[in-house]
């Protein structure tokens, strides 16, 4: 999780990431914790994460509270500044990398190759090894230089999701749309969930949706 807003994606993926019984190395920026601050009233503090982290999956995206039974066994947390932890390797083993929210800064940050912190670090990491990196990048306007970054995560083989949620899976809550970007971050990363209705082509000369 990097410092753009947008903290109610992050939930809903690694919501999703634990319910399809997957392994998760969570690293939290700093300027994310503020941001988690900001939009949660929620502290999220290295000597109590689990306890912070539970508090903020069993929240909706209107703050209001949401169903989360699923275990927090499968999560471990690394500290941004912990340059040494196991991210930081590319002996350490992963499937990929997710970054969301994703903001301009951590976005030039990695495709500059800065490595300021464990996240950048561990972006960096991802890419040489030849793994899957989806960044899903949170801001507007995009202006040139951004663009740029982005164009040389693509080049480098990163898979940039913007987070523009769709209104064709019959939106109705706030946590519809949040979901329809959570849901295509998880595609991207070839993880299975069922956050959103896909489409399934015109029927009768309307849309015809799964249920």
């Amino acid at each position: 999780m990097s410092g753009a807003s947008g903290t109610p994606y992050a939930a809903a993926v690694l919501r999703a990431l634990l319910a399809a019984g997957e392994s998760v190395d969570l690293v939290v920026s700093r300027a994310s914790r503020l941001t988690l601050l900001d939009e949660t009233g929620i502290s999220f503090r290295d000597a109590h994460w689990q306890a912070d982290l539970r508090e903020w999956l069993s929240r909706g995206a209107d703050g209001k509270p949401d169903t989360f039974s699923v275990g927090l066994d499968a999560v471990r947390h690394w500290s941004a500044g912990d340059l040494a932890a196991g991210p930081s390797s590319g002996s350490y083993p992963t499937k990929g990398m997710l970054i969301v929210p994703a903001s301009t800064a951590s976005v030039a940050g990695v495709a500059l190759g800065l490595s300021k912190d464990l996240l950048q670090r561990a972006a960096s990491v991802t890419l040489k090894e030849g793994r899957k990196l989806i960044v899903a990048v949170r801001e507007t306007p995009l202006n040139g230089q951004t663009l740029r970054h982005l164009v040389t995560l693509d080049d480098a083989g990163a898979t940039v999701v913007p987070a523009s949620p769709a209104f064709y899976a019959g939106a109705t809550h706030i946590q519809d749309l949040v979901d329809f970007v959570a849901g295509r971050v998880l595609d991207a990363a070839g993880v299975p969930h069922t956050l959103y209705r896909r489409w399934q082509g015109e029927l009768g000369g309307g849309a015809h949706r799964a249920g």
